[in-house]
């Protein structure tokens, strides 16, 4: 018999455990593990974690397998671990269904299920009896599925398979705006069963998709067909999500110990080391405690105040569960293998020692990890009340093989038997490590020689698009065309990747395709997609944005990045190269911009430094000629590559008609663009309908229609069903009380889809009656109008004629006139208009065709879920009956049609608010500070304030504001949009016609609300030049602003949660903030806020609304100062800012100040006001700075001290304190 070295021996006793606690419950069919000996469900995510210990055995067995026996047992581990995966694997492919419906619906209903029985691997319970949707399952699977491959692993056998896979990959692509039920399958913490946006799963999504990006699932025996494709800007997007979220975990869990697999061992999938360490820290500091870690705060699971009776509890009694929350030990196993990977031995030895204290040992000697640790029914409340001092029980399985699996992986690991090399042959441990500066490449292509020359008198040298043959340059849209046909299999009835954006990571590559190489030029600058790349100075601006995200999104991507940029006619400014293009080509050949290294040189240059990506996938395998193109893939490349840059039809370049012929029809037509206008601007309500009708009680809450309940059909099983494409045609899916005013219930004319590519939801056009009484003529024939747009050269003109078309008979209407051969529909003829008032800037013409013809921004979702991530709500359309309020992340496509039919006919202000939207997530994204104390960005009423802005800089009235506001360039809609947030004024050059957004220095307001109180300063303004104290009009704008905002002081929610509780209510525009919210909700919560917001967004007028809060924080000083110990009863806050009101005009009377010219007279009586003040309040008023003897603030102070005269000490001086 031969002898075991030492090592050899304790492998073998690790051995022993592994199978006596592991793989002796594997099933010999299907080769998954059953939850428990009487459960056969089957969980992926438990179930890949219960083979890690598997996998890391093997390989250390297989380092010291110089032995048959050894060899032997290396073996049958490994093909445990390989019938695992394929047992998972085979269970989801019989739901292949579902994986190709969920990329096209994000919907719960279809997606994968998270559990299969264990001996048939077929599904355990139907889809609406559990929250299936886990992303960070599916994601894991497919991180493991990449180590194990990349480890020598052959688990992937067949073409077939690889095509799944691949789906499964664009099956999780999206989970930065995909709310699922999360790691712990509960979703929001109350388990009511919605789902929610979840740190983890993004964080685990992230990892997989990098894992899986140009993998060869067939290992070193595989070819170009097995390999896998990842569009590296999805990832990406994951990573700015992710790292916007931590250490949150989600809305209502605001941290969460699963929070560990993402930052360390097995995802490590956070790039930033602080992030890291502060998430660790963190969680550490609020949940670890003697046996663990709690998964969340307020955590009831198990806990001994749980009735096992009840699905879900109600939010107010999730506060019995504090402090007493069940503790894991699963979190010291994930802890252990977090300080192994960090190689910190001495954290490792603390850990495993606290571990091993909390461990269960078997009559066998062997030490079991158990599931969690409760506290005893009869300690609860000495624990609630002295946290950490009673000794707990476990609870639940015994061994938790999720845990011990871990657990046996960080003995191994400690031990010395694997390195973390081999648990990661994908070195994904290396991602948060310092990377060399990345250096951008750039190439700038002339579209023909008269540009080239052009450039050469700025001693600019570049190369024409066709000089740079053989290698060809296309737009973006051409290679988003192509990885279409990626992962397409007819077998099993996959349709490969969705037609959707390509970012700029995915087109700063070269690309190969049966010996050709492509460049493509990024999608920001390409026109025909959206119109903001017809505006140089926006797309200047963009180029040094996207130039700085290479430098710090390329660090784990192969070569160098590469932009190509073309410059072509549309670019031109009068037939002059714009100075601001090159002032920035200047910059970009002097080798720095923007804190980027960068190099300009020649397309060939670069061929050896870029990052080439081989297009095999759109060869003919399934027909057995992989070395072929997919005939469907060579016809499209013969029939569009040639024409990307050019324009199909000349129509409205050929004026034959005689003049004057149908002057009758084409006044009948004229202004029919104007007509589709919403944009209201009044100078007191800013367009708000009346003082008693309040926004809100217009406000759809707009959640996923998947979401969205109907009282006799319950929740919607998906959204192909008949209510959603009601809802499609604009009819309501919820009980509410009332409906928006948008006139889309019938449809007017056969409508086409929306988006040229992809839309298949229809928006609906419709004309109240009178308007299409004003425009149908019956008696004209259509070929008068066809023949109108042949003669006139007016492009505003042509535009009315086109809308009157498409309000008529649809944009699939033909014309009956032949360009080419081919019949021109009025969909061909909106395409000519919107690239002729491109070229020649007519940006309100440009904003509405494009909304016509379905036109998208980049990046929608991505812009939506920037801003719905740091817990900013958003609504669209305009107040106050109009508004739709987005809570959670949406798909494109749901989301244009939502934001279509919140404007119903105005596409204009429908592409602005998708524009806007864009301009507000780069904003967030770099100066977070100035949505500081903002809950809801309400994108109607910006809009509205915009306009107004206008009106007041240019002294003009509200509808010719809206002309100019359509009107004014993306760049310059940007300028103002940074205005209107920061507070800053503005002045309004004209150059051309054009209108120039300037700051004016001299009267710089600060960024936050104006309400400041005593010892604080409000961040942000510190530095701000002091404003003109007497400037008319500047507290009356600035009111506005704040209010339309919904901007508030700092602390102000939590301090209105003070004052709630010390009386019996609050009561605002008639409704009313009951006491009991202090018992439901802490004073920090976000829903606290939402509540308080709500109520204040039932004032329709800004500045009313802005004293409201301001007389609320009169009422937080005395809690605060605790001048009494009770507010008493029920408290109207009007009253308080009215009675203000009322002293303030007889102080004015008495010292015969400015008010006496209006609102102060001596037969005043509180009606209504001469100077026309929202809801009754003098303008001057408004209009007075909050400090001061004469300041808002001193009037609400006396006003309260009026109101409660009753309940003030009396013996005791009271000071103001504001100041």
């Amino acid at each position: 018999m031969r002898t075991r070295s030492n090592s050899g021996v304790r492998l073998d006793y690790y051995q022993r455990i592994v199978h006596k606690l592991i793989l002796d419950h594997q099933q010999p069919v299907t080769g998954l593990f059953p939850a428990s000996p009487h459960n056969d469900h089957a969980w992926i995510r438990d179930n890949l974690y219960c083979i890690l210990a598997v996998w890391g055995l093997s390989m250390a067995f297989k380092k010291i397998a110089d032995q048959d026996e050894d060899r032997a047992k290396t073996y049958e581990l490994e093909q445990s671990c390989v019938k695992l995966m394929r047992g998972l694997l085979m269970a989801m492919m019989q739901q292949k269904e579902k994986v190709e419906k969920f990329k096209s619906t994000q919907n719960p209903l279809d997606s994968l299920h998270a559990k299969y029985s264990s001996i048939t691997g077929r599904i355990v319970v139907t889809d609406t009896e559990w929250g299936h949707l886990q992303i960070d399952a599916i994601s894991l699977y497919l991180l493991v599925l990449a180590q194990m491959t990349a480890s020598g692993l052959q688990i992937v056998f067949s073409l077939d398979e690889v095509a799944f896979i691949q789906n499964l990959v664009f099956y999780i692509e999206s989970a930065y705006c995909t709310p699922d039920y999360g790691i712990w399958e509960r979703g929001d913490k109350t388990n009511h069963g919605l789902p929610e946006l979840n740190a983890s799963s993004i964080g685990m999504a992230k990892a997989a998709l990098e894992a899986m990006n140009e993998l060869d699932l067939f290992g070193a025996r595989g070819g170009p067909s097995s390999v896998i494709h990842v569009l590296a800007d999805e990832a990406q997007k994951c990573q700015a999500v992710l790292q916007s979220m931590l250490p949150r975990e989600s809305n209502s869990k605001e941290l969460d110990s699963g929070l560990l697999s993402i930052i360390s061992y097995p995802a490590f999938a956070v790039d930033d080391p602080s992030l890291i360490a502060k998430t660790r820290e963190t969680i550490v500091t609020k949940l670890q405690g003697k046996y663990g870690c709690k998964r969340f705060l307020r955590d009831g699971h198990k806990t001994p105040r749980e009735d096992p009776n009840r699905l879900y509890y109600e939010p107010w009694e999730l506060r019995m569960f504090e402090n007493i929350e069940c503790e894991w030990p699963l979190f010291f196993c994930y802890l252990i293998m977090d300080y192994c990977f960090q190689g910190d031995k001495n954290s490792v030895s603390e850990y495993m020692q606290k571990l091993e204290m909390i461990m269960i040992r078997k009559d066998e000697g062997m030490k079991l990890v158990p599931e969690l640790y409760s506290v005893p029914a009869d300690k609860a409340h000495l624990e609630q009340s002295d946290p950490g001092s009673q000794e707990r029980i476990p609870l639940g399985r015994c061994p938790f093989i999720w845990a011990q699996s871990l657990y046996i992986l960080g003995k191994l690991l400690q031990e010395g038997f694997l390195a973390v090399g081999e648990l990661d042959p994908l070195n994904r441990r290396l991602c948060s490590e310092k990377k060399p500066d990345v250096v951008v490449q750039i190439v700038i292509l002339a579209e023909d020689s008269e540009i080239r020359d052009k450039l050469m008198e700025y001693d600019l040298h570049v190369q024409t698009i066709h000089e740079v043959a053989p290698i060809e340059v296309q737009p973006a849209r051409v290679l988003s065309h192509l990885y279409t046909y990626l992962g397409r299999n007819k077998k099993l009835g996959l349709s490969g990747r969705k037609s959707r954006d390509v970012g700029i990571l995915s087109t700063s590559k070269l690309y190969s395709l049966n010996d050709r190489i492509f460049a493509f030029t990024p999608q920001f600058s390409d026109m025909k997609r959206f119109y903001i790349a017809s505006d140089y100075e926006l797309m200047v601006d963009m180029l040094k944005s996207e130039i700085y995200f290479l430098k710090s999104s390329w660090q784990n991507l192969l070569g160098r990045p590469l932009i190509v940029l073309t410059l072509n006619q549309m670019n031109l400014d009068h037939g002059k190269i714009p100075m601001a293009m090159i002032t920035t080509m200047k910059k970009l050949k002097s080798g720095y911009i923007n804190g980027t290294r960068v190099t300009l040189g020649n397309l060939g240059d670069f061929l050896s430094t870029s990052a080439i990506t081989n297009l095999s996938f759109l060869g003919s395998q399934e027909d057995g000629y992989p070395d072929k193109l997919n005939p469907q893939v060579q016809s499209y490349l013969e029939e569009h590559l040639l024409k990307s840059f050019s324009t199909k039809f000349n129509f409205l370049s050929k004026p034959t008609a005689p003049r004057g012929r149908t002057l009758r029809r084409r006044m009948s037509v004229r202004g029919a663009i104007k007509k589709t206008r919403s944009i209201n601007v009044d100078s007191e309500t800013l367009g708000m309908e009346g003082e008693n009708v309040g926004p809100q009680q217009g406000i759809l809450e707009r959640k996923p229609s998947w979401l969205e309940v109907d009282p006799m059909f319950g929740r919607s099983p998906s959204p192909e069903d008949p209510k959603r494409r009601a809802f499609s045609k604009g009819t309501s899916t919820t009980s509410l009380a009332v409906t928006p005013t948008i006139a889309i219930t019938k449809e007017s004319s056969p409508s086409p889809p929306k988006d040229e590519a992809t839309n298949k939801n229809v928006v609906v056009r419709n004309r109240t009656a009178s308007e299409n009484q004003n425009l149908v003529y019956a008696e004209q024939e259509t070929d008068e109008l066809i023949g109108m747009l042949r003669e006139t050269e007016s492009l505003d003109e042509q535009g009315d004629i086109l809308q009157y078309l498409v309000d008529t008979h649809g944009l699939d209407f033909g014309t009956g006139v032949l360009e080419n051969g081919k019949s021109v529909t009025v969909k061909d003829l909106l395409k000519i208009l919107y690239e002729k008032a491109c070229s020649q800037k007519l940006w309100g013409l440009v904003r509405h065709s494009a909304g016509m013809l379905g036109k998208r921004v980049e990046d929608l979702a991505k812009a939506v879920t920037d801003l719905l991530v740091r817990q900013k709500q958003i609504t669209v359309g305009m107040p106050p009956n109009n508004e739709y309020t987005i809570t959670a992340p949406l798909p494109e496509n749901e989301l244009r049609q939502l934001i279509h039919c919140a404007y119903g006919d105005d596409e204009s202000t429908a592409m602005l608010t998708q524009e806007l939207l864009v301009y507000l997530a780069m904003f967030i994204r770099t100066e977070p500070q100035l949505f500081l104390e903002m809950l809801r960005l309400r994108v109607g009423l910006i809009i509205q304030v915009m306009a107004t802005e206008l009106s007041r800089t240019l002294s003009c009235d509200g509808e010719e504001a809206s002309e100019h506001l359509l009107n004014l360039s993306p760049f310059e809609m940007k300028n103002l949009l940074y205005h209107i947030l920061s507070g800053k004024e503005f002045a309004i050059n004209s150059g051309r016609g054009n209108f120039s957004i300037v700051s004016n220095k001299s009267t710089r307001y600060g960024k936050k609300s104006q309400i400041v109180l005593e010892g604080q300063t409000l961040q942000g303004i510190e530095d701000a030049p002091t404003v003109e104290p007497d400037r008319q009009g500047q507290w009356l704008r600035r009111r506005r602003l704040d209010g339309a905002l919904n901007r508030v002081p700092r602390d102000f929610y939590p301090r209105v949660w003070g004052v709630l509780e010390k009386c019996q209510g609050l009561v605002i525009q008639g409704k009313t903030l009951q006491p009991n919210l202090t018992q439901e909700m802490t004073p920090g919560e976000l829903k606290f806020a939402l509540a308080v917001e709500t109520v204040l967004n039932s004032i329709p007028q800004p500045e009313y609304r802005q004293l409201v809060v301001e007389a609320l924080m009169v009422l937080t000083l005395i809690v605060e100062y605790k001048t009494i110990d009770n507010l008493g009863g029920t408290i109207t806050v009007e009253h308080l800012v009215h009675k203000a009101n009322q002293i303030f005009l007889e102080d004015q009377m008495r010292c015969n100040g400015d008010a006496t010219l209006c609102c102060a007279k001596p037969e005043w009586g509180g009606g209504g006001q001469v100077c026309g003040g929202a809801a009754g309040v003098c303008q001057l008023l408004y209009d007075s700075a909050p400090s001061g003897s004469y300041g808002t603030m001193t009037y609400l102070a006396r006003s309260v001290a009026t109101l409660l005269a009753d309940r003030m000490p009396h013996d005791t001086p009271i000071e103001c304190t504001i100041t």
